[in-house]
């Protein structure tokens, strides 16, 4: 192959890769501003732990203690707390925070809603005369 000037002066370089966030979600196993979240970090490959707030006691009084309130999900982010936020609030502090690269690949999940119990249910809305 022809080299020119130009590629002979060209050294590789070495790009490191973006060192990935420590992560805590309080995350509830069914809701779906829970889901929002994993489905963030799915997005993403990051790693994270997922602490069930629901089937474990000790995890929501932890959350209740580190975030000052009871909603949930509450999502540490290298010592900072996100608390009451949606999969759509945590993508964006992560990536203000230039902790992650935009991407663009799709969330497998909504990442921006509720419980289903939480839903407004559709129906026909009758009038009488």
């Amino acid at each position: 192959m022809l080299q020119t000037g130009l590629t002979r002066r060209l050294k590789p370089i070495m790009v490191s890769a973006m060192e990935k966030p420590k992560i805590v979600a309080y995350l509830k196993p069914t809701c779906g501003w829970s889901q929002g979240v994993r489905a963030i970090m799915r997005k993403y490959d990051l790693p994270f732990e997922d602490r069930d707030i629901i089937n474990n006691p000790a995890q929501r009084q932890e959350m209740i203690e580190r975030s000052g309130q009871m909603l949930s999900p509450c999502v540490v982010v290298n010592d900072t707390m996100l608390a009451d936020v949606s999969g759509e609030e945590v993508e964006a502090y992560l990536l203000a925070n230039n902790l992650i690269a935009p991407t663009r690949n799709e969330a497998d999940a909504p990442t921006n809603q509720p419980c289903a119990h939480e839903m407004p249910q559709s129906g026909t809305i009758q009038f009488r005369r």
